[in-house]
């Protein structure tokens, strides 16, 4: 489909720069018609030291829509990256089951802060749209039995900060913010950003 300036004209294809199926889920749920390009692994990597947890889930969110758009000749790429930050610490996806408990047993007991960049890249024209939305929780202490089973259950694999909060965990409470901004995908922010940006509505 092509961009035009006629009311009657197509909305501009949207291109989902994501693997991620919970991603995807949010954009079917919030009606979106899409297409599914994962960016390639290199556009996912590179923590900079100086970085602070939003100035990285841009970068981010950057390089994946940057990587994905030369595939597509028109449209908009969306891109987004999520992190988990407490007390100064980003915690991204876990490596493995104890890097998993590693990131629960900082958590456990704090405020914590989930931060999501989205990109938006239309071609052909290659105008850019790029923000930032947070969410404020706080996870209850974890029991060691609490812990276990929930790594035992492998529901951390591949969610920044090794939970998934769409798992109506009970000890994991939203203080503020998007609770689909803690899934993966920020929709309220999203939504913005496509009527600002093509008047693409969901």
């Amino acid at each position: 489909m092509i961009d035009s300036p006629h009311a009657d004209a197509p909305p501009p294809k949207l291109i989902l720069a994501s693997q991620s199926p919970r991603r995807r889920q949010l954009m079917l749920e919030a009606g979106y018609t899409f297409e599914v390009i994962a960016p390639d692994p290199s556009a996912e990597c590179g923590v900079c030291s100086r970085e602070t947890p939003p100035e990285l889930v841009a970068r981010l969110a950057l390089q994946k829509a940057a990587n994905v758009a030369p595939s597509i000749a028109t449209g908009i790429v969306i891109g987004c990256d999520t992190v988990a930050e407490c007390a100064g610490q980003i915690l991204g996806k876990p490596e493995n089951r104890e890097h998993a408990q590693s990131m629960l047993q900082r958590l456990s007991g704090r405020v914590h802060h989930v931060y999501s960049g989205i990109c938006l890249w239309r071609r052909p024209d290659n105008r850019q749209r790029l923000d930032v939305a947070v969410s404020r929780l706080r996870m209850d202490g974890l029991s060691e039995s609490q812990l276990q089973e929930y790594l035992d259950s492998n529901a951390w694999e591949g969610k920044a900060g090794a939970f998934g909060f769409q798992d109506g965990l009970e000890w994991v409470k939203l203080l503020e913010g998007s609770p689909s901004n803690v899934v993966g995908l920020p929709m309220e922010l999203l939504a913005r950003m496509l009527r600002e940006f093509g008047g693409v509505m969901g």
